[in-house]
C-alpha cells in the first residue's frame, strides 16, 4: 500500500544541526523545515499531474486500450524496483539535498520534452509506436527522481526538526502528498481536455522548478553515513534487514500483504482510464474528476487515523484498509455491469480513504518493532515492495488485457483485481497482527 511517513519512535537520535526544540515548540514548526515542506507539496502535485496525463493523453492521442496504458504504468513505476535501494544507499552516504535537487531537476527535463514531444507530434508525422515509446521512456525517467525525492526527503526530516515534533513534519508531508493525490488528476485532465497534453506537463515542469527553488533554500547538508560505516558491504546490510523482516511474525504478513494490495491496486490501473472513457462515458475532465476522488479519501482518512487508532485494537485499525479496499474493487467491478461514474469515483474514494489507515498504522507498528540501527535498510525494503510491485501489476494487467483480447480485456483487469484485493485481506486477516490489541514494544516477538 502507500507509504507514509509516520513520527518515529520514541529515542530516535535527531541531528545535531536540529533546532532547540524550546525555540520550535513556541513558534510550531522551525523556520528551517519550511523549504521541504513547499518542496515536498510541488514535487508531489508535479508527479501526480504527470501520473494522470500520460494515460489520458496516450487514450486520446492514439487510441491505446488497457494493454498500452498498463505497459505505461509500468514504465511510470519500474525506478520504484530497480532504484528504491540504491538511492536509500545514496542518501546516507551523500548530501541528501543535492540528490533532492538532482531529482526534480531530471523531472523538469522529462517533463518539458514531454510537453514538447505532444506539442511537436502531430507535425512530425511520428507514428503511434513511436508515440508510446517516448511517452514511456521519458515517463520512467520523471518516475526516477520521483524515488530519489522520497527517499530523501523523510530521511532529511531529523535534521530540520526537534525529536518531539517529527510527527507534526511528517504528518505534513503526507498531507500535502495526500492533497496532490486529491487535486492532480483533477488538473491534469482538466488541463488535457482544455489545452492538450502539453498544458499538463508544462504546468509539471513548472512546479518541479518550484521545488528545485524551495530545495537551494534548505541548510547544506553532509554525508549522513557515520563513521565506520563504509567499511560493511551495502548488500550485507540489506540483506540483514530482510532477514529481519522475513522472520518477524508480525512484519512477513505486513510485507506480503502490502506486496499483493499494490499488484491488484496496478492491474485495476491498468484498465480504468479506458474502461471510464470507452463503458463510463467520461472524458478527460470526468476521469480527471473520479481518480481525485482518491485523494479526497486519503485526506479525509488521514485525518480520522488517530482518532480511529484510539477507539479500537491496534489489529482491527491494521486490518481496516484491506477490508476496505476489497469492498472498493467491488464497486469498480460492479460498473461492468450497472456502468455509472458514481461507483468509479465511489471506488476511488474508498480506496483513498481505508488504506491510509493501514499505511499509518502499520509503518507505526514496523518502527515499534524495528531496532534503531536497522530502521533504515527495513524502510527501503518496505518501500522497496509496495513500489516494486506496481510494474509487476502493471505488465499484469497489460498481459490480462492482451490475452482477454479487445471486447474483454478490461472486465477481466477489473475482475483480476478483486480477486487481489480478496488475497491481500485474507493474509492479513488470517494472520497473527489481527489478533493484536494494542502496539506492541520493540523487540516484541522477534
Amino acid at each position: 500500500m502507500p507509504e507514509a511517513a509516520p513520527p518515529e519512535p520514541a529515542g530516535h537520535a535527531a541531528s545535531a544541526s536540529a533546532p532547540a526544540p524550546a525555540s520550535a515548540a513556541a513558534h510550531g514548526l522551525p523556520h528551517t523545515f519550511a523549504p521541504l515542506a513547499w518542496a515536498n507539496l510541488s514535487a508531489q502535485a508535479a508527479e501526480q499531474i504527470s501520473l494522470a496525463a500520460v494515460p489520458i493523453v496516450a487514450v486520446l492521442a492514439l487510441g491505446a486500450g488497457a494493454r498500452e496504458t498498463g505497459l505505461l504504468a509500468a514504465a511510470q513505476s519500474l525506478p520504484f524496483l530497480l532504484l528504491a535501494m540504491p538511492f536509500g544507499l545514496v542518501a546516507d552516504r551523500a548530501s541528501r539535498r543535492g540528490l533532492m535537487i538532482a531529482a526534480e531537476a531530471t523531472r523538469v527535463v522529462a517533463m518539458a520534452l514531454l510537453a514538447l514531444l505532444v506539442f511537436a507530434a502531430p507535425a512530425a508525422g511520428l507514428g503511434p509506436v513511436w508515440m508510446l515509446t517516448a511517452l514511456a521512456m521519458l515517463g520512467f525517467v520523471g518516475a526516477v527522481g520521483t524515488v530519489a525525492f522520497s527517499v530523501a526527503a523523510p530521511a532529511m526530516v531529523p535534521s530540520l526538526v526537534p525529536m518531539e515534533m517529527l510527527a507534526r513534519a511528517n504528518g505534513r508531508l503526507e498531507l500535502a502528498r495526500s492533497l496532490a493525490f486529491a487535486a492532480g488528476p483533477a488538473l491534469a485532465g482538466a488541463l488535457v481536455a482544455a489545452a492538450g497534453g502539453s498544458g499538463a506537463f508544462v504546468l509539471a515542469a513548472a512546479l518541479s522548478v518550484a521545488a528545485v527553488a524551495w530545495l537551494r533554500r534548505l541548510p547544506a547538508d553532509k554525508a549522513a553515513v557515520h563513521v565506520g560505516a563504509g567499511r560493511r558491504a551495502p548488500l550485507a546490510e540489506l540483506a540483514e534487514g530482510a532477514r529481519f523482516v522475513w522472520h518477524h511474525r508480525w512484519l512477513r504478513p505486513v510485507l506480503l500483504t502490502a506486496v499483493v494490495w499494490n499488484v491488484a491496486w496496478m492491474v485495476l490501473q491498468a484498465a480504468y482510464v479506458p474502461h471510464a472513457m470507452g463503458h463510463l462515458g467520461l472524458g478527460a475532465g470526468g476521469v480527471g474528476v473520479t481518480m481525485s476522488l482518491y485523494g479526497l479519501g486519503m485526506v479525509l482518512g488521514a485525518l480520522a487515523a488517530p482518532r480511529l487508532m484510539a477507539r479500537v485494537p491496534f489489529g482491527v485499525a491494521i486490518a481496516l484498509g484491506p477490508l476496505v479496499s476489497v469492498a472498493a474493487a467491488f464497486t469498480m467491478a460492479a460498473s461492468l455491469a450497472w456502468p455509472t461514474p458514481s461507483l468509479a469515483a465511489l471506488s476511488f474514494f474508498l480506496f483513498g480513504a481505508g488504506p491510509i489507515v493501514w499505511t499509518v498504522s502499520s509503518t507505526t507498528l514496523r518502527q515499534s518493532l524495528t531496532p534503531m540501527a536497522m530502521l533504515g535498510r527495513v524502510s527501503s525494503i518496505f518501500l522497496t515492495a509496495n513500489a516494486g510491485a506496481r510494474p509487476l501489476g502493471a505488465a499484469l494487467g497489460a498481459g490480462v488485457a492482451a490475452l482477454a483480447g479487445p471486447g474483454q480485456g478490461i472486465a477481466a483487469c477489473l475482475l483480476l483485481a478483486a480477486f487481489g484485493f480478496v488475497v491481500q485481506a485474507v493474509v492479513i486477516t488470517a494472520s497473527p497482527v489481527r489478533s493484536l490489541r494494542a502496539l506492541p514494544k520493540a523487540g516484541a516477538a522477534a
